[in-house]
């Protein structure tokens, strides 16, 4: 049975960079958010490379399960990072370039999931 390296997927490498920009996008966020929509958000943004690290370890089909989580994670932050601009805690130019990394995550990782 094949098991894939995590560290060496590119799909984990941009989760691992999707998780630097969004503590640091949140860093700014009001006293009151902590315990709510920051601790959301970064809780949400740290699933999608754990996800793959989990599921690395395991059979491919398994593995496509846990794909399937970390996508689901990557598009409840974006919903996640889109209520936040709403509320003025992030602004265009954040969003803009944090849904780029988003979308370019969710291409690569529906392309190796398709290959497993």
């Amino acid at each position: 049975m094949k098991r894939h390296n995590y560290k060496n997927l590119k799909i984990w490498s941009l989760g691992m960079e999707i998780v630097d920009d969004v503590f640091k996008a949140t860093e700014s966020f009001p006293n009151e958010e902590k315990f709510g929509m920051v601790s959301q958000i970064n809780r949400c943004s740290v699933s999608i490379p754990s996800n793959i690290a989990e599921g690395s370890s395991r059979t491919d089909k398994s593995f496509s399960h846990f794909i399937d989580i970390s996508l689901g994670s990557s598009f409840e932050l974006e919903t996640q990072l889109i209520i936040a601009n709403k509320r003025n805690y992030l602004n265009k130019e954040q969003l803009k370039s944090l849904e780029g990394k988003i979308a370019e995550f969710q291409k690569m990782t529906m392309s190796f999931q398709n290959k497993l």
